[in-house]
């Protein structure tokens, strides 16, 4: 009988590992750690609030938030809310996205280009990490306006959301090159 218990748990472990190794590869980029203080009565209570991406490095990306008395717990915080706001996007080939797009938060404005092969990520500060988290490896990035970390990755987040393909225009607008040969002859 012990042996039967020892098998059923041998089963159990390698099963939870299995699990772990099935689901898709995070990377996880702290873009801040900053130390904040409520005044309440008491005096002051300090927190920590942490700024992580969250992403794949193949097309998947989000950008989390996280608050606790200690960093570790704030880091963990974030990280579960970056995985709940994921996005997808389309990457070309080269590495780069599709066409130039816009993004808007807050105060904050990110303009992308796609960029060469070879020129690698032309970015400055919480943008560059979102793009390179999302696996995007030659792109022009500007930001523009405020200078607020959390509000320009989720900037180049929105920015990223906005990107199409040639295939979801072309399904948006019912447009099949093929009716359209067949048309013009």
């Amino acid at each position: 009988m012990s042996t039967d218990l020892k098998q059923v748990n041998k089963s159990k472990k390698t099963s939870q590992r299995n699990d772990n190794s099935t689901e898709s590869k995070f990377v996880e980029r702290l873009i801040k750690i900053s130390r904040v203080s409520k005044v309440t009565k008491g005096g002051k209570k300090l927190s920590f609030r942490a700024i992580v991406v969250v992403g794949n490095e193949n097309g998947q990306v989000g950008v989390g938030v996280g608050k606790a008395d200690d960093v570790v717990n704030a880091f963990k915080k974030a990280k579960t809310d970056g995985r709940k706001n994921l996005i997808k996007i389309p990457i070309t080939k080269s590495l780069s996205i599709p066409h130039n797009v816009i993004g808007n938060f807050g105060a904050c404005k990110i303009i992308m280009r796609p960029s060469i092969e070879g020129s690698g990520v032309i970015a400055g500060g919480s943008v560059r990490t979102v793009l390179e988290v999302a696996g995007i490896k030659n792109v022009i990035a500007k930001q523009l306006g405020s200078n607020n970390i959390l509000n320009n990755a989720r900037a180049a987040v929105v920015a990223l959301g906005n990107l199409t393909t040639k295939a979801q225009v072309a399904k948006k607008r019912d447009f099949y090159p093929d009716r359209v040969e067949n048309i013009n002859s």
